[in-house]
């Protein structure tokens, strides 16, 4: 087995683990104040598109830091956000279905970010 360079490898691996994973109360909190303007504010371009973004961000990060789950929840509804912001005449009607989700998503993470298996 080769040997590595940097000797300190895994434990700058674990920190950088550890720094995710203080950070994942920040950015559900982000998902929840998007999806909190979209209830509030109606979800018109502005509010899904901050929705997106905030669930793009933990979609694009997660698995790397060792929140597969949350990173493949977060992946799926942020493409179904995208799809409302690609279909705005559907907007109205599909909005409580992945408000729903969303919900789901932040009480799942809120008991567990780092659980291998999602439950709403």
């Amino acid at each position: 087995m080769a040997t590595l360079i940097d000797p300190d490898f895994r434990t700058r691996l674990r920190a950088l683990n550890d720094k995710y994973a203080a950070g994942v109360p920040a950015l559900m909190q982000a998902i929840a104040d998007a999806h909190a303007r979209c209830d509030t504010e109606g979800p018109r371009l502005a509010q899904l598109t901050a929705l997106h973004h905030a669930l793009h961000a933990v979609a694009g990060s997660a698995a790397t830091f060792g929140f597969a789950t949350l990173g493949q929840e977060c992946r799926r509804l942020e493409q179904l956000a995208r799809h409302l912001l690609n279909e705005p005449g559907n907007v109205l009607a599909e909005w409580p279905l992945l408000s729903t989700h969303v919900g789901a998503l932040l009480s799942w993470a809120a008991r567990d970010a780092a659980a291998t298996h999602f439950s709403a």
